[in-house]
């Protein structure tokens, strides 16, 4: 069942699988076969299609329907095209091959994270215009790299480009999280990552020593300020039943680093820590946090980062915004039981809403349990194919929204 398309197969699986073979996975991603694929498909459906290079071999796709009214702001469709690397040895098919199993699943890295997603934009589209549908505003479909390290080289440069500002985008799609209830989770904020290496120096000298003021208890003291903090928070999200991951801060030792013999205390030792900021708090007292923490700890404990996000942004979810009234309108006429969360990670829809764009993340994938990243990512047919439905119903809500104040 792991051929290229089994007979009886749905076309749009079939180009799923045909997606998931090609091997973008970081650190060194076929992207060449990528945006060679995504020309196809808009040679195929008639779509226009403009390629940014935003920096040396990463470049973004974009596919274009164009609205009737060019006028209105545009609705951005956002996938990336990269996955995370693998390991083999413990997938229990070619996380390549894209094999599919008796029951209808799907085995392939990126299979939930996203390049269902990505085909399923495509496939709706498909099925508007074959319909001959057309909307007042212009859809665009943004092809990616990088964002599963960071979107650096990525999103962070598209959005500060001058194609970008030419697609004028009034309101984004992008990733979400599967769900393993009955619910669709919609994603309107997210959490700002914070990469943190706190440096603690010390006096050196001979293992078999009692030395004062070493690097390592003073970093010891930072550690245990910060899994303090840590469990603290993790307590808030356990006590209470309404909050959801995305809305405490998370941390977590990540790495260690320090020493050169066993019988030579060092002269300096490393922590580093990754943390997810929630969006409601307060980032210049947090950073004052991190800092009262070191001097706590003794002279010669600094801290620096490796990534800091201050931008956090939240996207309207009541009915007066006309773009979530648009979004939660269509689901609910098609009975879809929403739950907005903020995203406990990081996705490339922060540099979208750091320039204005409103941008939900949404992945339809319910029933499913959430397996981005792990061994034997999969995902079954029917809920990949519910998905070309469902968008194929809020692409024309989206396309649709009134006139706003803004543009008129």
């Amino acid at each position: 069942m792991a051929s290229e398309g089994s007979e009886g197969e749905h076309p749009s699986v079939t180009l799923f699988r045909q997606y998931l073979r090609i091997r973008t996975l970081q650190p060194e991603p076929d992207y060449g076969a990528a945006v060679a694929f995504f020309e196809e498909r808009a040679l195929q459906l008639g779509l226009g299609c403009q390629k940014v290079e935003v920096a040396p071999g990463r470049v973004v796709t974009v596919l274009t329907w164009p609205g009737t009214n060019p006028k209105l702001s545009s609705v951005l469709l956002n996938s990336h095209t990269d996955v995370v690397p693998v390991f083999q040895e413990y997938w229990s098919h070619d996380p390549f091959e894209a094999f599919k199993d008796a029951d209808g699943y799907i085995y392939g890295r990126g299979a939930q994270d996203m390049k269902c997603v990505s085909i399923q934009y495509l496939e709706a589209v498909r099925r508007l215009k074959a319909e001959g549908h057309r909307f007042p505003r212009t859809i665009h479909l943004t092809f990616v790299p990088d964002e599963e390290i960071g979107g650096h080289q990525g999103m962070e440069l598209f959005v500060k480009r001058p194609e970008f500002q030419a697609l004028r985008a009034g309101f984004a799609l992008d990733e979400g999280l599967a769900n393993p209830t009955d619910a669709f989770t919609v994603f309107y904020s997210e959490r700002s990552p914070w990469w943190v290496r706190v440096t603690s120096t010390g006096k050196p000298g001979h293992g078999s020593r009692f030395i004062e003021d070493t690097a390592a208890e003073k970093l010891h003291k930072v550690v245990s300020s910060i899994l303090a903090f840590r469990e603290k928070e993790r307590q808030r999200l356990q006590s209470d039943p309404q909050l959801k991951e995305g809305a405490v801060t998370s941390v977590n030792l990540t790495i260690l680093e320090g020493g050169v013999a066993y019988n030579v205390v060092p002269a300096t030792m490393s922590a580093s820590f990754d943390f997810r900021v929630a969006p409601d708090v307060d980032l210049k007292a947090f950073e004052g946090q991190l800092q009262d923490w070191c001097q706590e700890a003794g002279e010669g404990v600094t801290f620096e980062f490796a990534q800091k996000w201050t931008e956090p942004q939240v996207t309207p979810t009541d009915d007066s915004d006309p773009w979530w009234a648009a979004f939660s309108g269509a689901c609910r006429d098609m009975n879809l039981t929403l739950e907005p969360e903020i995203f406990p990670a990081a996705t490339d829809s922060r540099y979208l809403r750091a320039v204005g764009v409103p941008a939900l993340g949404f992945s339809p994938m319910n029933r499913t349990p959430i397996l981005l990243h792990d061994h034997d990512e999969r995902l079954h047919e029917a809920v990949f194919l519910r998905g070309i439905d469902i968008y194929t119903r809020l692409l024309p809500a989206l396309a649709s929204v009134p006139v706003l104040p803004s543009e008129s």
